[in-house]
C-alpha cells in the first residue's frame, strides 16, 4: 500500500463538500490502496494493519479526517493524538475485566450491593488478533457491550430505584439483562458500574435486542437530575434547566458549552456514509477515520487516564460497519413504486448513497436549528445528510429531534408560525423543506416508501 494514493474522487468530495466554515488547507492524505479496492473487506483488513501498527499513518489519517481542525473536538485531537512520544499515545493501555448486568446482577444492585468482579478474572480481549472480518466482527461485539466508557455514578444510583430506571429508558431484554451497562473493575481497582457503547446505540423491542437501533427512550437528563435531587449533590442550575429540556433520546454531549442538545443516532450503514457525526465533523475517506474516532471517544470518556488497546478500538469499528436494521418483508405495491419515484426525483440529490444517506449539507441550506453546526465544539457549518436505513422506527427526526413522526417532516403545516403540535414546543418547525410542497397522494406515496427501507 505504502506508494499507492487516495481515492482522488473520495478525497475531492470530501473537500468540495466541507465549506461551512473557512479552514486550513488539508494535510497531505496517507497512502492507501486504489479506489477500485476501496471499502471491500480485503482493503479494511489491510488498513487495519496500518491503524495497529504505523503511527506517523494513524497522525496523517486523523489530520485529513477532521472537517474544521479549529472547532474543540479537532483541537483536542490533534494536540493529543498519534504524537507517539507524548500525548494520549503514552497513556496506560486498559484492557478492563467486566460482566454485563444480568438479572441477577440487578437484584444484587437494587439491594445496594456491588456485585464482584474478581482480580483474576479475563480481561476483555484476550490480546489475540483476529485475521478475518468475522473475528474482528466479533471481537467488536464484546467491545460494544464490555468495555466501559466510564464509571456511571447515575447509572448506579437508578438500579437501585427500578421504577426510575424503567421510567428513562434503562431497558431490559426478555431475560433480565440490561445492555449498555457492566460491572467493572476500575482503573483504581473499584468496582462500579459503567456504560458502554450499548446504552445509546440499542434498544430493546418486545423483549427482543435490536442492535444499532438508537435507544430513543433513554432520558440521560431525567435521570441525572433525579440524582441531583434525592442525593442532594450540588448541580448547576443552568445544567440543570438544560438537562430538563433534553427529553427522551436527546442529550447535550460536544465539547462546549453551548446548547445544542442532538438525538441519539441509528449506527445503519455507516460504511456507506463518508462524512461521520450529524455535523460531518470527520470526513470518512478510510476506515482509519471511525476507528480513531471510537479510540478517541472511549480515552476521552475515560477521563483522559487510560487508552484502549488499539486492536479493540478497530474491532469495535469493524463491528458497526457490519449493523444493519432487522430484516422485514417489504411488499412493492403500485403506491410504493409511485413512492420510489417521488423519492428519485426529490430527494435523492442529497440522499444518494446505498445507504440513502449523503455529503455535507451548509446548515443555512437546510435552514433547521444551527446551533450543532455552527458551534464551537463540534462545528463545520454544515449537516450531514443522515442514512434512511430503518426510517421508519427512526423519530424523532432531524438532527436536534424536533420532528415527531415522518408524516409531520413532510408536511407543510409544521412551517405555520402557527403551528402547536411540535415535539420541543409551540411554534414552527423550521428547515429540511423536501416534501413539504408535495400533494398529498405524492406525500403519501413517498411515505409508503421510506416505510419499506
Amino acid at each position: 500500500m505504502g506508494g499507492k494514493r487516495w481515492s482522488t474522487i473520495a478525497l475531492a468530495c470530501a473537500m468540495v463538500a466541507c465549506s461551512g466554515k473557512p479552514e486550513p488547507a488539508p494535510p497531505p492524505a496517507p497512502p492507501v490502496v486504489e479506489a477500485a479496492t476501496a471499502w471491500s473487506d480485503a482493503w479494511i483488513l489491510r488498513e487495519g494493519q496500518r491503524f495497529l501498527a504505523d503511527t506517523p499513518y494513524r497522525r496523517v489519517a486523523l489530520e485529513h479526517s477532521l472537517t474544521n481542525h479549529q472547532n474543540l473536538y479537532s483541537r483536542q485531537r490533534l494536540a493529543s493524538y498519534g504524537r507517539g512520544t507524548g500525548g494520549w499515545d503514552l497513556l496506560p493501555v486498559w484492557n478492563p475485566r467486566s460482566r454485563p448486568v444480568t438479572a441477577e446482577l440487578v437484584t444484587e444492585l437494587a439491594r445496594g450491593e456491588m456485585p464482584a468482579v474478581a482480580a483474576d478474572q479475563a480481561p476483555l480481549w484476550d490480546g489475540v488478533e483476529p485475521t478475518t472480518m468475522a473475528g474482528w466482527i466479533a471481537l467488536g461485539r464484546r467491545v460494544f457491550f464490555e468495555y466501559p466508557m466510564r464509571a456511571e455514578v447515575y447509572m448506579e444510583y437508578g438500579l437501585t430505584r427500578p421504577e426510575i430506571a424503567d421510567a428513562v429508558g434503562v431497558e431490559r431484554t426478555s431475560v433480565g439483562a440490561v445492555p449498555g451497562l457492566v460491572v467493572f473493575r476500575n482503573t483504581d481497582g473499584d468496582t462500579r458500574v459503567g456504560i458502554t457503547c450499548a446504552i445509546c446505540h440499542s434498544t430493546v423491542r418486545d423483549g427482543t435486542l435490536v442492535v444499532g437501533a438508537a435507544r430513543r427512550r433513554f432520558d440521560y437528563g431525567r435521570l441525572r437530575l433525579a440524582y441531583f435531587a434525592e442525593t442532594g449533590a450540588p448541580v448547576d442550575p443552568e445544567l440543570a434547566r438544560r438537562m430538563a429540556t433534553w427529553g427522551p433520546g436527546r442529550a447535550d454531549v460536544t465539547e462546549d458549552n453551548d446548547e445544542d442538545p442532538v438525538t441519539i443516532p441509528d449506527l445503519y450503514g455507516v460504511r456507506e456514509q463518508r462524512w461521520l457525526t450529524q455535523a460531518g465533523t470527520i470526513r470518512h475517506d478510510s476506515p482509519l477515520a471511525l476507528a480513531i474516532r471510537q479510540e478517541t471517544q472511549l480515552t476521552d470518556s475515560n477521563h483522559q487516564l487510560v487508552r484502549p488497546p488499539r486492536a479493540l478500538a478497530w474491532a469495535l469499528a469493524v463491528y458497526v460497519y457490519s449493523l444493519a436494521p432487522p430484516a422485514r418483508a417489504v411488499t412493492r405495491s403500485p403506491v410504493v413504486e409511485h413512492g420510489a419515484t417521488v423519492f428519485a426525483a426529490r430527494c435523492a440529490t442529497c440522499h444518494a448513497n446505498a445507504a440513502f444517506g449523503g455529503r455535507p449539507i451548509a446548515a443555512s441550506t437546510i435552514g433547521t436549528n444551527p446551533s450543532l453546526a455552527t458551534g464551537r465544539g463540534r462545528g463545520t457549518g454544515s449537516y450531514r445528510v443522515p442514512t434512511l436505513l430503518g426510517v421508519r422506527d427512526g423519530a424523532p427526526y432531524l438532527h436536534d429531534g424536533s420532528v415527531s413522526s415522518l408524516a409531520e417532516l413532510v408536511s407543510p403545516d409544521r412551517l405555520d408560525p402557527g403551528y402547536r403540535a411540535g415535539r420541543l414546543g409551540p411554534g414552527p418547525i423550521p428547515g429540511h423543506r423536501a416534501g413539504t410542497d408535495l400533494d398529498r397522494s405524492d406525500r403519501d406515496a413517498l411515505l409508503a416508501f421510506l416505510e419499506t427501507l
